[in-house]
């Protein structure tokens, strides 16, 4: 059974928990190391059959054929997932992919931390010219709002290469060796994602029969799997670490460690196989406590928020299984608008320019209980697209936010 979280909306569910579970956190307690893919890196062709680097999260298996990696579905509850054995602190991830069709069904490139830092990328089967873009930081089920529709031409009909690339100081994410967003660390310096990484894929069904009816009507409706399964394919994975730093490392790194429960890069400790240790390169721009703002290729926004987190790793044999989410509920007000740029209640301005793909940035303000009652006011900016999305789209691309983790990824 999957754990789900939703927000009550004036027009629709928002789901907030954009995580799923660690087996253990960082934030709170030591933990095993993180074993490093290092200088070796990682380069799988899945048409040749399965790869060392990859493991099979439990539950239906991953087959493999002349297209690569199947990961299919035709029952809910179920998500072939394909995990790496290692991490990387920073680095750069390939993943040639042609997404499964049809409505209620989602397929998911994720790369996730024992702190709960998570980048993904999601396919909704139900939508062939987009794939979604988001990122989270420690956990924190409350900032759902950096969201990115990135253009793709037959999504679920021909495969395509979705490359992430994530620095010190910025994250890129491209489709077909084009930047379609970037997101820099100074627009969200107090939520970049900044801990090592495990990468997960695969397809799971989002919508089906007595499911969450929130997260059935992002997913486009329940799947239909009468004319058979809903096959995603991957062709090929390439990841490179870049170990702290902003470029691929040609250091022999054999595993990350947290220093303290901060959960900040500067606190991971690199540890090299000939037994030094060093950290992380300090950011060029930005910093993990500085507020300002910065332009990318999608969106600019400024927020300001307080890390809630802290973290300590001890070095051993990490598990890569996955597990549920935890869960939160709140109460939002949504006012969009279509200018370049919107000044929210508290006075922070998010603004957009000329881009090709569609961020949507958000700010609440108000009171709110544990139950989910209480108050929020909500500004949100839509950059230019050919079709700008309803507010029930909006609303389901917080949902895409949160649950792909929770479903793609989980614990079975």
């Amino acid at each position: 059974m999957l754990s789900k979280s939703i927000i009550a909306a004036t027009t629709f569910a928002l789901a907030v928990s954009a995580q799923t579970s660690t087996k253990c956190s960082p934030l709170k307690q030591d933990c095993p190391a993180d074993p490093a893919v290092g200088k070796k890196g990682i380069s799988c062709d899945f048409t040749k059959g399965a790869c060392d680097a990859l493991e099979h999260i439990a539950g239906k298996a991953v087959t493999y054929g002349s297209q690569g990696a199947v990961s299919a579905v035709d029952a809910p509850l179920q998500a072939p997932t394909l995990v790496s054995k290692e991490s990387i602190f920073f680095g750069r991830v390939e993943v040639e992919m042609q997404a499964a069709p049809g409505q209620g069904v989602v397929t998911s490139i994720v790369l996730l931390s024992d702190d709960l830092d998570e980048i993904d990328l999601e396919a909704l089967g139900s939508t062939n010219d987009n794939i979604q873009s988001n990122t989270f930081s420690r956990g924190d089920q409350e900032k759902h709002d950096l969201l990115g529709l990135l253009p793709v031409s037959d999504l679920t009909g021909a495969s395509h290469k979705y490359t992430v690339d994530w620095t010190t100081d910025r994250i890129e994410f491209s489709v077909d060796g084009a930047v379609k967003r970037t997101l820099r660390r100074a627009d969200i310096p107090e939520r970049y994602p900044e801990s090592p990484m495990q990468l997960k894929v695969g397809a799971w069904v989002a919508g089906y029969k007595d499911g969450d009816e929130g997260r059935t009507h992002w997913a486009g409706g329940i799947a239909d799997f009468s004319n058979g399964p809903s096959s995603s394919f991957f062709k090929s994975i390439k990841v490179t670490d870049y170990a702290g730093g902003s470029s691929a490392t040609d250091k022999d790194v054999k595993e990350y460690t947290y220093g303290d429960r901060s959960g900040s890069a500067k606190s991971i400790q690199i540890h090299l196989a000939d037994g030094s240790t060093t950290t992380a390169d300090s950011p060029s721009s930005g910093s993990d406590s500085s507020s300002s703002s910065s332009s990318s290729s999608a969106s600019s926004s400024t927020e300001t928020e307080t890390t809630k987190s802290s973290s300590t790793k001890s070095s051993s044999t990490k598990s890569s299984s996955a597990e549920l989410p935890t869960t939160a509920t709140t109460s939002t007000k949504e006012t969009p608008t279509t200018e370049s740029s919107a000044t929210t209640s508290e006075g922070k301005t998010h603004s957009t320019g000329s881009t090709n793909s569609t961020i949507v940035t958000k700010t609440t303000t108000g009171t709110q209980t544990t139950d989910g009652s209480g108050t929020a006011t909500q500004s949100t900016t839509v950059s230019s697209q050919t079709t700008k999305p309803t507010s029930g789209a909006a609303a389901g691309m917080a949902i895409g936010a949160g649950l792909a983790a929770v479903a793609a990824f989980l614990a079975l």
